[in-house]
């Protein structure tokens, strides 16, 4: 029994001695919960536990075999936890991933979103200068047949009294003609009686 005791301690103390430098090298490896630093303090733990179940078998010590059994099933645990870990590291990445992914696409979706609506907004502004530049020119074209119509107007209305003026002046001369006739009428049928009365008293004197 006591020999037992003996061997197992001295098997603990060698693989600890053993442990202690290849424990100091892990140390320095990267990695904190994933990566080669956990890696590797598992395969240390995994190779510890082997070495101790083939010193148990070798010694036919059931304590220091179910120590060996403890500790590989440790290692397995740790290796599961490991592994839940780089999991969940990578579950994580590909959701930063995914995350980044969909905030790049709605960053894009709001540049498009914006390219569209300064698109609208100046076709709304050329729309609306152009509407004002048609209403202007419509507004021009309106007082340009309303000058045109006023100076038909006006030139109907001056030939409409140059025209009445001509019918006053004919009138006027065709007054004055027959005033003239009604003159020398009048003329002529004073001379005739004058003449009719000369006759009359030269037939007297006869």
């Amino acid at each position: 029994m006591k020999v037992r005791e003996m061997s197992r301690t001295a098997v603990d103390s060698y693989l600890k001695l053993v442990r202690l430098p290849l424990g100091g090298a892990i140390r320095l490896l990267p990695g904190n919960g994933t990566g080669a630093k956990p890696a590797a303090e598992l395969a240390l733990d995994r190779a510890d536990a082997t070495v101790r179940q083939i010193i148990a078998g070798i010694l036919g010590d059931p304590v220091l075999r179910d120590d060996a059994a403890r500790r590989r099933a440790a290692a397995e645990e740790r290796e599961r936890a490991l592994r839940l870990r780089a999991e969940a590291r990578r579950m994580d990445d590909t959701a930063d991933a995914r995350l980044q992914q969909r905030e790049e696409q709605a960053a894009r979706q709001r540049r498009q979103a914006n390219r569209r609506a300064t698109a609208k907004s100046e076709e709304a502004a050329r729309q609306r200068e152009t509407k004002v530049q048609r209403a202007a020119e419509v507004r021009n074209e309106r007082l340009e047949d309303s000058q045109r119509e006023s100076e038909r107007a006006s030139k109907v209305v001056e030939e409409r009294a140059a025209r009445e003026r001509l019918e006053a002046l004919d009138a006027a001369a065709e007054a004055l003609r027959e005033r003239e006739q009604a003159l020398a009428t009048r003329d002529q049928a004073a001379d005739f009686a004058d003449a009719a009365a000369r006759a009359k008293a030269d037939r007297k004197d006869d």
